[in-house]
């Protein structure tokens, strides 16, 4: 029996190998990476209509080729979507993913882009793919979530600190990952963050039951610890969204906080919910989140919240990220 072929460039797959030797692709692994600054697809000129493009205007009226607003994919049991927003200039967000396909172990990262800081879009696109990669990486050697979802970190945040130039140039982002684990006693949820990208369980059965999984490393989040504020209260502080922890040259080394990890096993059917502060700003409580995954497809779910951002504003890049998890099932059912 020969050896499978390689997706990408159609060379043999060897046996135990993680890497085909021809192409270097990862094998057995479906990944995406958004934004992707320069899709194949050909964008259709939103004057005339044209698709033909020579230095980055169209051919036919001279209009600048136009740059998607919105990209999404579908892993099956991951769907990602990042969306530009409506104030913002450019997508500073990234988001990546990855589904291994002999276990189905779900690696997701999304990442925001600091404004403030000099090429936040390359910051958060390195974090993004670096996390999923080391992540992906760990798993294959056989360390256990909370080791390959802090690797995963470490990296991003190795990436990010790699950029660095000179003193004054510190591209910088958030971070927030998990890692989706399918067992016999229920669904293992692994989650690492730095800044205030969000992670959340939403449950489907029971709203009620749903929850932020991650702590934000924010002003706001600093004056309900001190107990100074409530939530509410505190996200109503001018200063509510200065970071206190994030990825850059100009932050640490390791970042992290000692709540950055988190872990829950999920037993009943819901949904894993990583998203960026564009997201949450308008919908902060898990419990609302949920009412947009119940009874829908995660695709169906990804676009009604984005859409809800961007009809409320959509002050900021929007990003969701939406992992399926099915209820448990008992004992001899099939």
């Amino acid at each position: 029996m020969s050896a499978p072929g390689c997706p990408d460039c159609a060379g043999s797959a060897r046996a135990g190998f993680r890497f085909c030797e021809g192409c270097g692709r990862e094998l057995g692994v479906r990944k995406v990476a958004l934004p992707v600054h320069d899709p194949v697809a050909v964008p259709q000129c939103s004057t005339c209509g044209e698709r033909r493009y020579e230095g980055g205007v169209c051919v036919k009226c001279g209009s600048p080729k136009p740059i998607p607003d919105r990209f999404e994919e579908d892993l099956g049991s991951v769907y990602v979507l990042t969306d530009r927003g409506i104030s913002h200039s450019r997508n500073e967000d990234a988001v990546a993913a990855a589904v291994r396909e002999g276990d189905g172990i779900r690696v997701i990262v999304v990442s925001d882009g600091v404004s403030t800081s000099q090429d936040p879009q390359a910051a958060s696109g390195n974090a993004a793919r670096a996390g999923v990669d080391a992540t992906l990486a760990a798993l294959a050697e056989g360390r256990c979530d909370s080791d390959a979802v802090m690797a995963g970190l470490a990296a991003a945040t190795a990436a990010v600190r790699g950029m660095s130039r000179t003193p004054e140039y510190a591209p910088s982002c958030t971070y927030v990952s998990a890692i989706v684990r399918t067992t016999p006693v229920g669904t293992d949820i692994t989650v690492a963050n730095v800044g205030d990208s969000r992670a959340f369980w939403l449950a489907a059965a029971d709203p009620s039951a749903s929850r932020r999984l991650s702590v934000d490393d924010s002003w706001a989040q600093a004056l309900v610890d001190a107990g100074a504020l409530d939530e509410t209260a505190a996200m109503n502080d001018p200063r509510a969204h200065t970071l206190m922890r994030w990825l850059g040259a100009d932050g640490s080394e390791a970042p992290w906080s000692e709540r950055c990890l988190q872990r829950m096993t999920a037993t009943e059917a819901g949904t894993v919910l990583l998203c960026s502060d564009g997201m949450w700003n308008y919908l902060p409580e898990a419990i609302a989140l949920a009412g947009f995954t119940v009874e829908t497809s995660s695709q169906a779910a990804a676009r009604a919240l984005a859409d809800f951002a961007l009809n409320s504003g959509g002050s900021d890049n929007i990003t969701v990220a939406l992992v399926p998890v099915p209820a448990l099932l008992e004992p001899g059912v099939s």
